[in-house]
């Protein structure tokens, strides 16, 4: 299996699990997008698609915060286009993001609460600024998604210090299994 590692806003940094991930699983690539400071949807969504077009194998997305809501988006606008890539096998989403409160990525707003077109997976924390373990609950009800409360790990970035995060690791093996 391939993972395409999706950062969110700012990029996932040298100490991000993303980054050691992608710079230790053996089949792993990365989303690099043209503008981590300034996104914008139609950009970011674009940029997503056309890196999994070059994909040959089959793959997950692994996405983190604004990483999530640009994988949702996609998939949906592939949904309604028919063409959700076969190679794609499933998506991990971490922390997703609430794009629909935080002002610098309201462009991407609304969050999509449809069934996703493909398996899926959420994985929250309780304590993330960035999106209620309850509204991670909501996406992950309406996407259809496996759930994973992950207790007390801030926003699952750099700053909760997770380095290469087994436990991460760990339930990507457990989603991996209904794929």
């Amino acid at each position: 299996m391939h993972y395409l590692i999706v950062p969110g806003y700012s990029n996932s940094g040298p100490t991000h699990w993303q980054t050691y991930w992608a710079n230790n699983m053996p089949d792993a690539s990365r989303v690099e997008q043209h503008d981590w400071e300034h996104p914008h949807k139609a950009d970011w969504v674009d940029t997503l698609d056309r890196t999994v077009a070059a994909l040959v194998s089959d793959t997950v997305l692994v996405s983190h915060s604004l990483g999530v809501a640009t994988t949702v988006l996609w998939l949906m606008q592939k949904a309604r286009e028919g063409a959700v890539p076969a190679k794609v096998k499933g998506v991990f989403l971490v922390a997703p993001a609430d794009i629909d409160v935080i002002d610098i990525v309201n462009d991407f707003a609304p969050m999509p609460l449809e069934k996703l077109p493909v398996p899926s997976c959420v994985v929250a924390s309780e304590n993330d600024e960035y999106v209620t373990i309850e509204r991670a609950r909501v996406f992950a009800d309406a996407w259809g998604s496996m759930f994973f409360d992950v207790g007390r790990k801030g926003h699952i970035n750099a700053l909760s210090n997770l380095g290469e995060w087994e436990e991460g690791r760990a339930l990507l093996k457990e989603f991996e299994k209904i794929l």
